[in-house]
């Protein structure tokens, strides 16, 4: 699944009758993803099975800007299962991957996602009434990531903290002060 929309799906996009769908797939801890469609049933797809929930998920608008933007997606699945509703309130999903996908006719061999938003959940809300759940979840842009600060330093220390047998940098701090003479000889 890639960023760029397929030739299957352009040359989809001409013919006269197109099923257009959207795909979501939530990256949890370890080996746990979601993966659902807006569609009815299931959708194989690359070895992975989506699960169809049809008209109760809803995904707003996905935008891009010109002058690098953030903007992210409001997702919101309604009529929730409790396999889905339990996994949402046991486990840890802050900080963990969500993707969108754009897809044409679900059902022909050529069907290809195109990967139209890729982001981190952040909130996640959930409305539970006596036969019902829904689940709003806030997706941020990965662009939110040149807005957090960077606390790496090229230093000794840092660098040991990540890679505890590395020698790198042990002789940075001797080479701050060094008057280093280029182009010339040292006489």
């Amino acid at each position: 699944m890639s960023r760029e929309i397929s030739a299957a799906i352009l040359n989809a996009l001409d013919d006269e009758i197109i099923e257009p769908f959207f795909a979501v797939e939530m990256l949890f801890d370890g080996a746990k993803v979601l993966r659902l469609w807006t569609g009815i049933g299931i959708l194989s797809y690359e070895g992975n099975d989506w699960a169809g929930v049809g008209s109760l998920l809803n995904i707003s608008t996905v935008e891009e800007t010109s002058d690098l933007g953030i903007k992210g997606v409001n997702l919101v699945m309604s009529g929730v299962p409790s396999v889905i509703l339990a996994l949402a309130l046991t486990e840890p999903y802050q900080g963990r991957i969500c993707n969108i996908y754009f897809g044409i006719n679900p059902q022909s061999a050529q069907s290809n996602l195109a990967n139209i938003f890729s982001g981190y959940m952040d909130q996640m809300n959930i409305s539970e009434d006596a036969e019902t759940s829904s689940i709003q979840l806030a997706v941020e842009n990965k662009l939110i990531d040149l807005e957090r600060p960077k606390t790496g330093r090229f230093t000794s220390a840092h660098q040991k903290s990540i890679y505890p047998n590395d020698k790198g940098l042990d002789y940075i701090e001797s080479l701050q002060d060094k008057n280093i003479v280029w182009g010339r000889s040292a006489g």
